[in-house]
């Protein structure tokens, strides 16, 4: 399915500055006229109207912004959504697969690993990455692995334990 930017999006003042983007997020595609410097966190934010991604610090070091790029974990705040184009966007609207929520989302819900839940989704889409790269061994390497989220509660030991009790069950391989 392709999702075109309404008329209101694609100005007929635009600048030298902006240019059409085609996003694929969550298994979606997107073109958008966008200006070069906006980042992908307001892309998705602003533009797409996916505002499970937080904006916290808005430089690169709470980790709320966090989304998969390629399966890969990335601050979205300091990726420009032109560095985007052609690769494959998963923001944590797309982690809830036709089988419900995410096992990292339900281990969330169930050991309690939020509070306010403002850094949730950032917290989540980490510990699914680092689940997938292998770095969940033991809980000193899942806190060394998490430490650029911040959680401004404290729910650091819940956080651990959901994500424990994920990669215990075999949650390693969970799908990005």
């Amino acid at each position: 399915m392709r999702d075109v930017a309404s008329e209101r999006d694609v100005d007929s003042r635009s600048t030298l500055n902006e240019r059409v983007v085609t996003l694929d997020v969550n298994g979606r595609t997107y073109t958008l006229r966008l200006d070069t410097r906006v980042t992908l966190l307001d892309a998705l934010r602003d533009r797409l109207g996916l505002v499970g991604t937080k904006k916290g610090c808005d430089q690169g070091a709470c980790g709320a912004c966090t989304v998969h790029l390629d399966g890969k974990r990335v601050l979205s705040c300091l990726t420009l959504a032109a560095q985007a184009e052609g690769r494959k966007i998963t923001t944590i609207e797309g982690l809830t697969g036709a089988d419900g929520p995410h096992p990292v989302q339900r281990a969330f819900m169930e050991h309690d690993g939020f509070q306010c839940g403002f850094c949730t989704p950032g917290q989540i889409m980490s510990a699914v990455a680092l689940m997938a790269e292998g770095r969940a061994g033991s809980d000193e390497e899942i806190r060394e692995y998490m430490s650029g989220n911040i959680c401004r509660c404290g729910a650091y030991p819940n956080i651990v334990a959901a994500i424990r009790a994920v990669a215990s069950a075999g949650g390693h391989d969970a799908h990005l």
